[in-house]
């Protein structure tokens, strides 16, 4: 299992999770249909806050978390940099992570941003089974 980033304390649904979007900030509404996105995405699912984050693991390794910042929120994906990305929405520099982002008012590649989502839960599963 190379470089996986595992967080034990994952359940299948977290409380603190619904509270961190229940606090009414417009950007963590709009980042939270994704967030239910990454729980759809199959039964070993698992979540917690971590980095102040919702963050999906399978299992207890991560896979996807979301963010809200002050001008946009994001998607971000722990193997980002090894996932296909044909339309090009992931954005970073480093070694293994890449997010999109999402900003009011700018459309954004629905269809692409789901297709990464199963691909990064696809990869993290495949990840498990080596």
């Amino acid at each position: 299992m190379d470089a996986l980033f595992l967080l034990p304390g994952a359940v299948r649904r977290d409380p603190e999770v619904d509270a961190w979007f229940a606090q009414g900030d417009p950007l963590r509404l709009m980042i939270q249909p994704w967030f239910e996105e990454l729980r759809g995405c199959g039964d070993d699912v698992r979540e917690l806050i971590h980095d102040r984050q919702p963050t999906a693991c399978v299992g207890e390794a991560a896979f996807a978390y979301v963010g809200a910042y002050t001008a946009h929120a994001s998607v971000g994906f722990f193997h980002g940099a090894d996932l296909n990305d044909p339309a090009g929405l992931l954005q970073g520099t480093g070694k293994r992570m890449r997010h999109v982002k999402l900003r009011w008012g700018q459309a954004h590649d629905t269809a692409a941003l789901t297709a990464l989502i199963a691909a990064a839960y696809q990869d993290m599963r495949r990840r498990l089974r080596t």
